[in-house]
């Protein structure tokens, strides 16, 4: 199988590295960065690259879509007569709603786009952070559209689980926005509040534990990939974020009333709610 990986950085990076310990031989990439297609080349991630990929296209049986959301729509539209008849494309977009509809309509009628996302991710940018190692036990979400081949959804499906994935979950499109709005950018806009509102100038790494390392960790954040995730899925992420500050709310209204036993009440809520994520 011809595989085609799009986008170079730290996710099709990572794809390109799972697909090589998986013994996948074939594995092109395209990439605007001529020095990270020559360094995909001399780590063996790739047989070969280029910076628009036409010929790769017509020969890809899969190509997998690692690029920021709003080059989606434009990469299928510049190559809609380089894709071969019965190709299967994928992509690793964090949200589907605000291209999923334009993509189908202007997709040739011989090509399957099914829509996934590999729930792994690094805070870094760049091949050189790229590891197979973030999709060792990871969740992988596949939002199956009325067109898609039962087959090659399960292509996909497939070789999640050869490079890693633990578990794959088909769901609708808006149910995935919905979720990740709570599950990933949530906790981003969280990190990010959280840093930010340090006060300026203190010795704040002096007094850092795991707590704050851990809560802080995505708040080192590539700029312009999640303003387009997060204005990309404006709805879901303000209703997750109101519910969030409710939440928050509520403790704070202990806190200022003394109200111990209430507090209480929220910590076992949330160490048991907590406790059932990992069964």
């Amino acid at each position: 199988m011809n595989i085609v990986v799009v986008g170079l950085g730290v996710i099709g990076g990572s794809f390109a590295m799972a697909l090589k310990e998986a013994s996948y031989q074939q594995v092109y990439g395209i990439d605007t960065n001529k020095q990270t297609l020559e360094k995909a080349k001399q780590m063996g991630l790739i047989k070969d690259g280029s910076v628009t990929g036409e010929l790769f296209l017509k020969q890809a049986d899969l190509i997998i879509l690692s690029i920021y959301p709003k080059l989606v729509k434009s990469f299928i539209q510049s190559n809609r007569d380089n894709f071969k008849p019965g190709c299967v494309i994928t992509d690793a977009t964090g949200v589907k709603g605000m291209f999923i509809n334009d993509i189908l309509e202007i997709l040739p009628n011989e090509v399957d786009f099914v829509f996934g996302h590999p729930m792994a991710g690094r805070e870094k940018r760049g091949i050189d952070f790229a590891s197979s190692r973030v999709f060792k036990g990871a969740n992988y979400l596949i939002t199956p559209t009325p067109r898609n081949q039962e087959r090659n959804i399960e292509l996909i499906e497939n070789l999640a689980y050869e490079i890693g994935f633990k578990k794959v979950r088909r769901i609708t499109p808006d149910f995935h926005d919905e979720m990740i709005g709570f599950t990933s950018q949530l906790p981003h806009a969280m990190a990010v509040a959280l840093i930010n509102s340090d006060i300026e100038g203190r010795d704040t790494g002096s007094f850092i534990g795991d707590s704050y390392r851990e809560l802080t960790r995505i708040a080192n954040i590539n700029e312009d990939l999640w303003s387009e995730l997060f204005l990309g899925n404006k709805d879901h992420l303000l209703n997750a974020i109101n519910r969030f500050e409710l939440e928050l709310d509520l403790i704070k209204k202990s806190i200022y009333d003394n109200d111990a036993e209430t507090l209480k009440q929220y910590f076992i809520k949330s160490t048991k709610r907590r406790e059932k994520l990992d069964q």
